[in-house]
């Protein structure tokens, strides 16, 4: 199974991007849709975060606060690192599983971190999704109703864009319309599927 891991900059259009290769039968696997998942109430993986930070991190019903666990970890790098330790393995374990169980002829696996990360032997190809740093802005703003300052802040806290677009093996361009972005998309997945081809006739 060729597995290819989509990541880009907060507001890049990742989630965009996702949705017009599934419409084209593809299966998106995404990385914090499983993060979501391993810390929903009852999962040993909530348990160990409770016992590492408190019961402050918990909302009434008990689910986990992901907003009040993002500025805890965003201000506290050993609190971060050890919560990758935690989830990261179980992350990477889910999407295993999942592309192994794919039917579509290629996978996509959607990881914001990829490239903060340590590498994924499992991914195979690298496709980032990239906008100026001014159209993330702008669309985090709009998306999440937060401050410019905020979203700067998070940006500088992500993989620099020049060091994203060097660990590239693909790229899209999403300065504009989904106009723009449709033709990409089909010229990567017909790129994909030929690959995936060729992977079947030659495993090795």
């Amino acid at each position: 199974m060729l597995v290819i891991g989509l990541t880009g900059g907060i507001g890049a259009g990742k989630t965009t991007v996702a949705q017009l290769f599934i419409e084209r039968g593809i299966t998106v696997i995404d990385a914090d849709q499983i993060a979501r998942q391993l810390t929903a109430p009852g999962q040993p993986a909530l348990q160990q975060i409770v016992k590492h930070f408190g019961c402050e991190v918990l909302l009434d019903n008990g689910a986990l606060d992901r907003s009040k666990l993002r500025k805890i970890i965003f201000d506290d790098k050993p609190s971060r690192f050890w919560l990758e330790k935690l989830l990261h393995p179980l992350i990477r374990a889910e999407i295993q599983r999942y592309a192994h169980s794919s039917s579509s002829p290629y996978c996509i696996a959607m990881i914001p971190l990829l490239l903060e990360s340590e590498p994924n032997q499992l991914i195979q190809r690298i496709l980032v999704v990239d906008a100026s740093e001014e159209q993330q802005v702008k669309r985090v703003q709009q998306r999440d109703q937060a401050s410019r300052t905020t979203v700067e802040s998070i940006l500088k806290t992500q993989t620099s864009r020049n060091k994203r677009l060097a660990a590239a093996d693909d790229i899209i361009i999403n300065n504009g319309s989904l106009k723009e972005l449709i033709p990409q998309i089909e010229k990567l997945h017909h790129y994909y599927l030929k690959l995936s081809q060729n992977m079947q006739k030659n495993p090795d």
